[in-house]
């Protein structure tokens, strides 16, 4: 990829994006449609040679998701009694099948440039797992699925999507988030699989996880990537002028 640093004029400042790093923008709770607009913005930026990777850290509002590989019996109760509850349902371009996003669970999109797909989701799987141990938590990948798992229990679910080399979508992982919605679904399409997250496996029901897990998975993410990390405000990478240079 070169070495490109690159300065970014915001707020009458100058932040400095390095090549080599991995720049981390910790946002509250994004609509998910908002959270997709704004993964092409960054994935344009990032195909150019714009911006280095980044990683976004944030929550949604409840939605269901539903990947390439999805169909009618995801959803057994049909789409309008999933509204009714209040939990929205959304088509997206990312592989996998049908998953549930909420608030207290912790979604990971990563703006990478990868050559090796499968690589990627291993390391992906790893980062996860690494900071699920950092939690007290052990876990690991299950042979022959994709994403993590937790004492015969799903923690962690993967989708991703490549366009000319750079990736959107990634992880989301179960913290402290309601997981009541995935009982009215078939998450993943894998029939029968039960869910978890941090709080159950630490059998702490009060909140007070999500903080220390994202610091968490920055971390281990960057550090599965060979990366410096570096945390940035959104304003300083979303439709801000951009001179390259050393």
């Amino acid at each position: 990829m070169g070495s490109i640093a690159q300065r970014v004029e915001s707020a009458g400042s100058i932040v400095t994006l390095v090549s080599g790093e991995l720049v981390t923008c910790d946002l509250a709770v994004v609509p998910y449609r908002e959270a997709m607009d704004l993964q092409e913005r960054l994935r344009a930026r990032r195909q150019a040679g714009e911006l280095p990777d980044v990683l976004l850290l944030l929550e949604h509002p409840p939605v269901y998701t539903r990947g390439r590989r999805s169909d009618a019996a995801e959803l057994p109760m049909g789409e309008d009694w999933y509204r009714a509850q209040g939990i929205d349902v959304v088509q997206t371009d990312r592989g996998g099948k049908l998953t549930y996003h909420g608030p207290g669970q912790l979604v990971g999109y990563p703006i990478m440039a990868i050559s090796d797909v499968v690589a990627y989701l291993r390391t992906m799987e790893s980062a996860i797992v690494a900071a699920l141990g950092d939690m007290g938590i052990a876990a690991g990948p299950r042979e022959g699925l994709t994403g993590v798992w937790a004492n015969e229990r799903k923690i962690g679910s993967i989708g991703v999507h490549v366009s000319r080399g750079v990736t959107t979508h990634g992880f989301a992982i179960n913290v402290e988030n309601d997981l009541q919605p995935f009982e009215w679904v078939v998450p993943c399409g894998l029939e029968g699989v039960r869910m978890t997250s941090v709080g159950r496996e630490l059998r702490a029901a009060r909140p007070g996880q999500l903080a220390p897990f994202r610091r968490a998975i920055a971390a281990r993410f960057a550090e599965a990537f060979g990366r410096s990390a570096r945390s940035v405000a959104l304003e300083d990478l979303h439709e801000a002028p951009v001179a390259l240079g050393a």
